[in-house]
């Protein structure tokens, strides 16, 4: 590919982002998607689905920092985890640094995904792929959570493309209602619900379906540059309400003897607790009662 071509991102018909490409590295048609590998101009190595940015070298710390390690240290004492997607290992990776982790399982549907990322994007995940804590599945999230004993896991983690396509089933009520009977008493689930500057929609109705089986739901923020549009915001359902209310010196004692403190680009205590306090044009986009 030429060095002055572009990508540009298809998520929305009227405004998006666009990268320059140095170099395509990977253009692959899986059953479930289309996949591009690209190093850019100023992001690093980037991951494109069906034409919408994923994930870049340059800003995934954002990400998967606020979506492990604020579910993991404000639970506590979370063993056994559940990652749905998350096909680049990222989740993984963060889930494996907390020590208390005995076992970790991994279900990406598209074994592309996960192959392409250990081939071109393997800082991403590290040595997590080779951790004798974790299992990688590659089968459908749906069916693994419908199979799943009951109380089988602590914290469960979706990292899943927007409500279209093949992360659609994801974001449905028998998912959500699998996930609650699958969680131990402690439990929750976390998972992206995209930008509400620009899909109020996603985070409004997934929150509305994760009411009806969790008796606490809310949301919190994180500015990762490359998903445009303003704060993405991460859905939070809960059996424990208090879990979201962690005081901030319990949350830092836990990382610190965890090991995350210093580890980390984007997440601190305080960012953590403040990261609930939600703007008010995305705070009424969840359920009031």
């Amino acid at each position: 590919m030429a060095t002055d071509s572009w990508i540009n991102e298809t998520l929305y018909p009227a405004w998006g982002q666009r990268f320059l490409v140095v170099r395509e590295l990977a253009r692959v048609k899986s059953e479930f998607q289309d996949i591009v590998i690209f190093e850019s101009a100023t992001h690093g190595r980037v991951m494109v689905l069906d034409g919408v940015i994923q994930i870049t070298e340059a800003d995934e710390f954002v990400y998967q920092e606020m979506l492990t390690h604020v579910p993991l240290l404000a639970h506590g004492a979370a063993e056994r985890v559940l990652i749905i997607g998350a096909g680049d290992g990222g989740v993984l990776r963060r889930v494996l640094q907390h020590p208390y982790v005995k076992r970790a399982v991994m279900v990406e549907i598209d074994g592309e995904v996960i192959r392409l990322s250990k081939e071109f994007l393997p800082g991403i995940a590290g040595d997590a792929w080779s951790d004798k804590r974790a299992e990688v599945i590659v089968g459908d999230g749906i069916d693994y959570v419908k199979r799943a004993p009951d109380a089988s896991f602590d914290v469960i983690i979706v990292d899943s493309t927007d409500p279209i396509g093949v992360g659609e089933v994801l974001f449905t009520d028998d998912f959500y209602r699998n996930c609650a009977r699958i969680l131990t008493g402690r439990g929750l689930v976390v998972n992206q619900c995209g930008v509400p500057f620009m899909q109020a929609d996603e985070l409004r109705d997934t929150s509305a379906r994760r009411r009806r089986f969790f008796p606490h739901v809310t949301a919190y923020v994180a500015a990762v540059p490359t998903y445009v549009g303003g704060f993405m915001t991460l859905g939070w359902a809960a059996k424990d309400a208090s879990l979201a209310m962690t005081p901030v010196d319990v949350i830092r004692a836990r990382a610190e003897q965890a090991g995350i403190s210093g580890m980390t680009q984007y997440w601190t205590p305080e960012i953590h607790t403040g990261a609930f306090n939600l703007p008010p044009y995305i705070a009424r986009h969840l359920p009031t009662a």
